[in-house]
């Protein structure tokens, strides 16, 4: 008698830490923040998409995908018209409303909340293991960890600069120790001058900058043109940023996005840094 075992099928457990057990790896996927979307590339498993949101650009072919809405505000009905086979949420900006709603209907989800390189690695690795692309996720996934290791081995004894990190100038915003950016800044050796703050992304004064005197201003905008915005600073010439020539831009896709790319953003970020090391040394 010939007996046939049923092999199963891929599973990974996601940010919420279900397991996401599928009969088949995915062949069908919507990503709904373009962060997963990058991911799903990274994985390998790029061809596998049939829904994306807006502002999904990256990589080239990824803005040539049929859109659902913004990660925000996603149809879930033009979810389900897709058919997809596996559906990757993002926990903190897509709400879980819409969780319960494919799970209702019976659509595999997974969720993702990458709040750290690991979990970026991770990430790339589960969705790798769901669409059956395992061999080029781990791939993309060591070589990140690679350069992150590399950055953080340079940088263990360099100088820390005081950092300001500025999201945005009206209101004027930043980020506190628990958000990746200063995960970024720390690998740089820079300290952020507000992670104490509760909120993951707090508001702040001019007052409170003027205060904490930060040695560098770094700032991001909303795209890759340097924001007109951070040159507002040059009002302040007893800042040490300013005395510096320190006010430094990085594209925001290369630091905001928790992707493999921001191993490259944070490269750059480091270089500037030591930029500013050497104009501060020169001055005293």
């Amino acid at each position: 008698m010939l007996v046939q075992v049923a092999q199963a099928g891929p599973s990974a457990v996601d940010a919420s830490g279900r397991t996401v057990a599928l009969d088949a790896p995915a062949q069908r996927i919507v990503a709904l923040a373009p962060h997963s979307v990058e991911n799903v590339y990274s994985a390998g498993a790029g061809d596998r998409l049939v829904g994306v949101v807006s502002y999904s650009d990256y990589p080239e072919p990824a803005r040539e995908l049929p859109q659902v809405g913004s990660a925000f505000a996603w149809s879930l009905e033009a979810v389900v018209a897709m058919r997809p086979d596996l559906v990757i949420l993002w926990g903190s900006g897509n709400g879980l409303t819409g969780l319960a709603g494919l799970e209702r209907l019976g659509v595999p989800t997974y969720v993702s909340e990458p709040r750290s390189f690991a979990d970026i690695a991770s990430s790339i690795r589960a969705i790798g293991a769901l669409a059956g692309t395992r061999d080029t996720a781990e791939a993309a996934a060591a070589a990140f960890e690679a350069r992150i290791a590399a950055l953080r081995e340079r940088y263990a004894s360099a100088r820390r600069l005081r950092a300001f990190y500025e999201i945005w100038n009206q209101p004027l915003q930043t980020v506190n120790g628990e958000h990746m950016i200063s995960q970024v800044l720390e690998l740089c050796a820079a300290q952020n001058i507000f992670a104490e703050l509760a909120p993951l992304a707090p508001r702040v004064n001019i007052e409170a900058v003027l205060a904490a005197d930060p040695e560098v201003i770094v700032a991001s905008g909303m795209d890759r043109s340097r924001p007109e915005w951070l040159d507002e600073w040059l009002r302040f010439p007893e800042l040490r940023a300013v005395r510096n020539d320190a006010l430094v831009h990085v594209d925001p896709d290369l630091l905001q996005r928790p992707t493999a790319r921001i191993a490259e953003g944070a490269t750059r970020l480091c270089a500037k840094l030591d930029g500013v090391r050497a104009v501060a040394q020169t001055s005293r």
